[in-house]
């Protein structure tokens, strides 16, 4: 009777309270009170003492927690120490009597993973070693109680010190950054180093194009479109499509009204169409527009409102300035010429001309045609001085102009169209001329330094003009000019590589800081290859933002 009563007590005991499984290094305990739950051994993280370590250091050593016979067992002094009166667990003591080392005995949702310090107000964890390293039994009669913070030891007190030492020296010796100087006030100091260039040809594929001299080179985006020119026996009018990124050709087919063959003329990109204007084939002189729509490859030929239109021509510029296409000098077969026609694109099929400035009375007799003939030959070129004799009217009174010329270069830069160089079929020149399209004067830019050239190349790079190749009256060149636009003053940078051959008429283009060279003519062969100058960009492009030409 007395077994069958215990055996009814233990089992009204085991369902008065809830029973709790947990799993301990994979076994599984059973009917164990929530009060009573041990931990797994867990491995060693930054801040906590090992168990080995805790049970050597302990004194007096408790007995053994025994896993198995917990949940028969009633609960143990310590275990009672664990808790304080209102029911919440306590900080572990230091006797190091349980499994984990001493840790917490909360459940694991109220733990904290922290090895610095815990959840809930618990001791951090160099609180536990130095509990660890006491060799006096702590005060059971104050469990109870929150213990007080540790004292910290010799070594850690001399520790402290010298760390609030060393930062009280680096916040003693930190001082910030000095202001940056101004520019207008700032030291003289030299400037920087020329940067340099390097030449490479490009390697095409694709369709390529034949040997070209006195083509058109117009870039759209990535795309370089070259149309007409010439090689040594005939011009043609077909147009090829360089992509100036991968370098392959290829060739659109094109259709509609489709121009004549042409060289010498002048090509215009206005958004995604090219304006053609001039040129001619051997004796022939033109003075057509023709317009090609680059999405379509479709050729058209607009008819001209109005009645004043300009002479037939080759050998001109135009440049594009506020939806109009202004164009300079050239020849007719005759002579060359000096004066500047307006073409209104604002809407491409109802264009007009409008003459800006007319032709100077005095003019060569000779047109730009013969002046490529006797550069070609070699013939040496006349002397002159910028402004004087390659001037019209200079001291009588009369309208300051460049000289009539052809085979010169022209860009427009903030409502000003620089010119420079040409020739009038006697003379090659080196003079820099500046219209200002919206005051109708012209000024002669007082450059410093001489450099003669024809049938060249000028590209604007930032604030300056590159001129490429070209003739200076005597042979073809291969030099690179940088014109400080500025200053107004020639600069010679350093280029590395194997350049191109001399050579001139030929085509220029600027993309992504490189300018891309194409065909051209030395006076014997005619060229077809693709020539790339990598541009140092940080040396050029310093104020593109904004700057102003003054003469």
């Amino acid at each position: 009777m007395a077994d069958q009563a215990a055996r009814s007590k233990d089992i009204i005991d085991r369902q008065a309270s809830p029973l709790r499984t947990r799993t301990i290094r994979s076994q599984k305990i059973s009917h164990l009170p929530p009060t009573v739950l041990p931990h797994p051994q867990r491995a060693a993280t930054a801040g906590a003492v090992p168990a080995s370590a805790a049970a050597q250091n302990s004194s007096p050593k408790g007995p053994p927690v025994s896993i198995r016979n917990t949940a028969s067992q009633p609960h143990s002094q310590e275990n009672s120490d664990q808790s304080s009166p209102d029911g919440q667990q306590r900080p572990p003591s230091s006797s190091g009597g349980s499994r984990d080392g001493g840790m917490s005995r909360r459940p694991l949702a109220l733990r904290s993973t922290s090895a610095i310090a815990g959840k809930g107000g618990g001791p951090p964890a160099a609180s536990i070693a130095t509990a660890a390293n006491n060799t006096t039994p702590p005060d059971r009669t104050a469990s109870s109680q929150t213990p007080a913070p540790p004292a910290r030891s010799a070594t850690q007190r001399a520790s402290a010190g010298a760390s609030a030492s060393k930062r009280s020296a680096t916040n003693s010796i930190y001082t910030p950054f000095p202001p940056l100087a101004s520019p207008t006030t700032g030291p003289e100091v030299q400037p920087a180093p020329s940067s340099g260039m390097y030449w490479s040809r490009a390697p095409v594929s694709g369709q390529g194009h034949p040997a070209l001299r006195a083509h058109t080179t117009t870039i759209i985006g990535s795309n370089i479109y070259v149309f007409g020119g010439c090689d040594s026996r005939a011009c043609f009018n077909d147009l090829y499509v360089l992509d100036a990124d991968a370098f392959h050709w290829s060739r659109p087919y094109v259709s509609g009204e489709i121009p004549v063959p042409l060289r010498a003329m002048t090509c215009t990109a206005v958004g995604k169409k090219l304006v053609i204007f001039g040129g001619g084939d051997g004796p022939a002189y033109y003075n057509d527009v023709y317009v090609l729509d680059t999405v379509n490859f479709r050729w058209t030929k607009p008819k001209i409102q109005g009645d004043r239109v300009p002479s037939k021509r080759r050998a001109h510029t135009s440049c594009l300035y506020k939806n109009g296409i202004y164009v300079f000098g050239g020849g007719d077969g005759v002579r060359a010429l000096n004066d500047i026609w307006r073409l209104d694109v604002s809407d491409l099929s109802k264009m007009s001309w409008k003459l800006i400035s007319s032709p100077s009375e005095s003019t060569a007799t000779s047109s730009p045609q013969s002046a490529g003939k006797t550069a070609t030959a070699g013939n040496n070129a006349t002397t002159t001085t910028p402004g004087a004799a390659s001037a019209i009217g200079v001291g009588s009174g009369k309208d300051l102009r460049p000289k009539a010329r052809g085979y010169h270069t022209a860009n427009i830069v903030d409502g000003k169209l620089i010119i420079f160089g040409g020739s009038d079929g006697g003379e090659c020149f080196n003079d820099v001329w500046v219209y200002d399209i919206e005051t109708h004067v012209w000024k002669a830019a007082p450059v410093s330094g001489t450099f003669r050239r024809l049938s060249h190349t000028a590209t604007i790079v930032g604030s300056y003009l590159f001129v490429i190749g070209g003739h200076d009256g005597n042979e073809y060149s291969n030099d690179v000019l940088l014109l400080n636009l500025v200053q107004m003053t020639w600069d010679k940078r350093k280029v590395y590589g194997l350049p191109p051959s001399g050579r001139g008429y030929h085509g220029t283009v600027l993309h992504d800081s490189r300018l891309l060279t194409i065909g051209g003519f030395d006076g014997g062969e005619v060229f077809g290859d693709v020539w790339v100058l990598e541009m140092a960009v940080h040396s050029y492009y310093s104020q593109i933002s904004h700057f102003q030409i003054e003469v």
